[in-house]
């Protein structure tokens, strides 16, 4: 039996949705890896792409009308480009929902995964 390394499962992922929603999650998958050349990927919860530094980062889910770009502590990050458009209402988590179609503005994405990264490294492991 062959383990997969969870960058194969990420890979296996993309390649199984096969339409606009594996090619939104490997763009999205693109612009974090640029972001943070030293992000960790992880399969986490039966099937979630989770991307960790000092701690999780970001999710990335798949769902029918949306790829959602989940960040742990997504309410403690400065979002002065207003990406954040779903999971607003909580004190922890916030998300980013791409519909089929969205452009994906990677300037101010790149700038909120730093943003992340640092907060992680400046609380420790969570």
């Amino acid at each position: 039996m062959t383990t997969k390394t969870p960058s194969q499962l990420i890979d296996a992922r993309i390649k199984e949705l096969g339409d606009w929603r594996g090619e939104m999650l490997s763009r999205l998958r693109a612009v974090i890896k640029d972001a943070d050349p030293d992000v960790i990927e992880e399969w986490k919860w039966r099937g979630v792409p989770v991307w960790s530094h000092a701690g999780i980062i970001c999710t990335g889910e798949t769902y029918k009308a949306v790829v959602k770009m989940t960040f742990a502590k997504g309410a403690a990050l400065e979002d002065p480009s207003r990406l954040f458009n779903s999971s607003l209402e909580g004190n922890t988590r916030r998300a980013i929902d791409f519909p089929e179609g969205a452009k994906i503005n990677e300037k101010a994405l790149k700038t909120l995964i730093r943003a992340a990264v640092a907060l992680n490294k400046s609380k420790g492991r969570s």
